[in-house]
């Protein structure tokens, strides 16, 4: 995924389609020339639908389609014939989509099976035609309904990235290190806050020919949550991530408080995140002895953790092992 070509947040105009208009039509041949009603309903209109597509990771594909518009109802026709329905519009979208109103910023829905669907703004009904209104006192109604306005919504789709695991740290942690060593994907690395702009997703192998999904977030740094770094804008994609690995390099001045620091601004942005499995890894082990390690492992926090190094190779079958444990929990 080029930086380019990541798109998690487009905004929208969506019009479904109107209702056709019921019929007022009269039976007549040759033979009956006072028949009685006999006018079909209108035809719905078109709905716009949302449809998850997992072979999708960006909404790129809506940045310069932001105006979407159903098909109107076809008319009722005389025999009772209904309207031609108008045309759906689908907009297919990654897994882990959320709509939003964008006047009121009320969640509608979200999508994170393939294949999954969901109207998102309603086409009209169509109207009914005279046959309807047919009674003992009004044999002959020469009135029908109109069709339903259409419905115009302005929409907000936002990607929260699926996967099992996030990496949370600060930048230069060594995360994007760390996916491109148990996976094959290659997002940048360089030795400079905020290499990472882009959420990178890797398939981590594992034993037995299983495997799960890891997510190299972008660089958290104090007061993310109210925007400062890259703030909100890749804090909403933790939401998504079954498991959360903190990593905080070996040499930090206080790993305690790193990790404090870290998990207050998932706090801050969103409470139900401390609900979720915490592991932590000390990165960067390689340059520490045994002796240090036990010292070390005196003022960590009470969660399951390990040493690693993903230049080093070292310790990265325990985290595997932690981590599938995690995820299974």
């Amino acid at each position: 995924m080029a930086g380019s070509n990541f798109v998690d947040y487009v905004k929208i105009f969506c019009r479904s389609g109107a209702g056709g208009a019921g019929s007022t039509h009269l039976f007549r041949d040759k033979l009956t020339m006072t028949g009685g009603p006999d006018g079909g309903d209108g035809g719905r209109g078109g709905h716009v639908i949302i449809r998850a597509n997992k072979q999708l990771w960006t909404l790129v594909h809506l940045k310069y389609s932001r105006h979407v518009f159903s098909g109107d109802g076809g008319d009722g026709g005389q025999s009772r014939s209904t309207g031609k329905e108008g045309e759906d519009k689908v907009i297919e979208v990654p897994l882990g989509t959320v709509a939003r109103d964008a006047e009121t910023g009320e969640v509608i829905f979200d999508v994170t099976e393939d294949g999954e669907e969901k109207i998102l703004v309603k086409g009209g009904r169509g109207g009914l035609g005279n046959w309807n209104f047919r009674s003992s006192t009004n044999q002959t109604p020469r009135y029908a309904q109109s069709g339903e306005e259409r419905v115009e919504r302005p929409v907000i789709l936002e990607l929260k990235v699926l996967a099992d695991v996030g990496l949370v740290g600060f930048p230069s942690v060594g995360k994007s290190t760390l996916l491109s060593v148990v996976s094959a994907a290659k997002p940048k690395i360089a030795d400079y806050p905020f290499t990472t702009l882009v959420p990178n997703l890797g398939i981590v192998s594992y034993r037995d020919n299983r495997s799960f999904v890891m997510a190299d977030i972008p660089g958290i740094i104090e007061g993310a949550h109210e925007g400062r770094g890259l703030g909100l804008r890749f804090l909403r994609h933790i939401e998504r991530n079954s498991v959360l690995l903190f990593m905080v390099a070996a040499d930090s001045d206080d790993i305690h408080n790193e990790y404090k620091i870290l998990l207050n601004e998932l706090k801050q942005f969103n409470p139900e995140l401390l609900d979720k499995q915490r592991l932590l890894a000390i990165t960067k082990s390689d340059m520490l002895d045994q002796e240090l390690i036990d010292e070390m492992k005196q003022d960590l926090p009470e969660i399951p953790h390990v040493f690693i190094s993903s230049v080093a190779q070292k310790g990265l079958a325990e985290l595997k092992d932690m981590l599938w444990k995690a995820i299974n929990e």
